[in-house]
């Protein structure tokens, strides 16, 4: 431990690792604290996928940035980036019209994708049912990331290389701003100075100024995933979209039919009541990730949620997943959720206590496509840089 550091970030997800990230490039001595062994959150339990097509037009800039990012760190240390690209599938005219009027946008905006007909598809990705598939469109520049080992190895990256003071097991309790630095307080009783402390709890309501939460508009959201048993000779390469996200992500909100489609879906759907959009992706050890369900609770409320899966929604998603793309096989060999925290009226919640001390969360579903840009453009701005 340095006597003061220039940076202190409170919490080693993805959101805080690249806070700390940015701030070490410009030279800054920085230490991450971290209350667990290991991120537990939801950098660990995601889906795995940068996709800044995703997203509105602030934060597709913020993943464009994302990507170049995690691309130069890959050419010099592997953290598990591959790019792979993501495809979006439509299963109907209406779908179609949407990817059509989306890679519209995409050229005004100049970001590269490509409409594939059927055909394209259907060769492109083995399995894919036919009686599904109307087209789709790949974003060609996009990647994808193994979330159980990319932050540990960006860690090893940024502690070997960059200087990063990493400290798990590390809970702090409290902090406060005393004349010219700020104190981190753990449960210990040890004090960690620095000129400015950021603060990304994730999801973490409880210890560092609950009252501040529960008095504003962040929700969490309890996601739900599964994971295949390893498929035999079989390859299916970058993130597959299909028909319920083009109807749930928000570039697509952009685009003019966007309203009307929506309009004529059933709000009292199972998909609907458990905001469940189906994606697919292959991990490194040939198994396929399976996604994702989405239930909802303020962050006074956040125990509702509760520790258990729903196995309906499970069932939902491996029968819907099943009309998609024929795997080898659908046995599953794990399931789990996870919870990240958004805000109801705002794309990410920022709070300053005092002049010196920063709360950055809420960052929703954005944080693997968004963080590493979001935060160099925010450490400039805490810093005024």
């Amino acid at each position: 431990m340095k006597d003061k550091y220039d940076l202190i970030i409170i919490g080693s997800g993805v959101l805080g690792t690249f806070h700390a990230y940015h701030a070490l490039l410009k030279g800054m001595s920085v230490a991450v604290l971290e209350k667990n062994s290991k991120p537990e959150g939801a950098t660990v339990r995601n889906f795995g996928q940068v996709v800044p097509s995703g997203m509105d037009r602030k934060w597709q800039n913020f993943g464009k940035e994302s990507l170049n990012i995690y691309k130069d760190i890959q050419s010099q240390f592997d953290i598990s980036i591959r790019q792979n690209g993501t495809i979006y599938l439509a299963s109907n005219e209406e779908e179609m019209q949407l990817i059509e009027e989306l890679h519209e946008i995409n050229i005004s905006n100049d970001y590269e994708s490509n409409l594939l007909t059927k055909e394209q598809c259907l060769a492109k990705y083995s399995g894919l049912r036919s009686n599904y598939c109307t087209g789709g469109l790949f974003f060609p520049q996009e990647v994808t990331v193994e979330p159980s080992t990319m932050i540990h190895k960006l860690h090893q990256y940024m502690t070997a290389n960059l200087g990063l003071d990493l400290f798990m097991n590390t809970t702090v309790v409290h902090t406060e701003d005393r004349s010219n630095e700020v104190i981190a307080v753990t449960s210990t009783g040890l004090e960690y100075k620095a000129s400015k402390i950021i603060i990304c709890n994730g999801s973490d309501f409880k210890i560092l100024y609950p009252e501040i939460y529960n008095n504003s508009d962040l929700i969490v959201s309890k996601l739900q995933m599964l994971q295949t048993k390893p498929q035999q000779n079989y390859k299916l390469d970058g993130s597959i979209l299909t028909g319920l996200t083009i109807r749930r992500y928000e570039s697509f909100e952009e685009c003019k039919s966007y309203a009307a489609i929506k309009a004529k879906e059933n709000p009292e759907s199972f998909e609907k009541k458990y905001g469940v959009h189906i994606l697919f992706k292959q991990a490194l050890d040939g198994s396929v990730i399976l996604g994702d369900s989405h239930e909802y609770a303020s962050a006074k409320e956040i125990d509702s949620l509760g520790f258990d899966l729903n196995m309906d929604i499970d069932h939902f998603m491996i029968e819907e997943a099943k009309k998609i793309i024929d795997l080898p096989t659908y046995e599953i060999q794990s399931r789990w959720f996870g919870m990240y925290s958004q805000c109801k009226t705002k794309d990410i919640f920022e709070h300053t206590v005092g002049e010196n001390i920063h709360i950055i969360t809420g960052i929703g579903g954005k944080g693997m496509t968004g963080s590493a840009g979001f935060a160099k453009h925010n450490i400039d701005k805490i810093f005024n840089a």
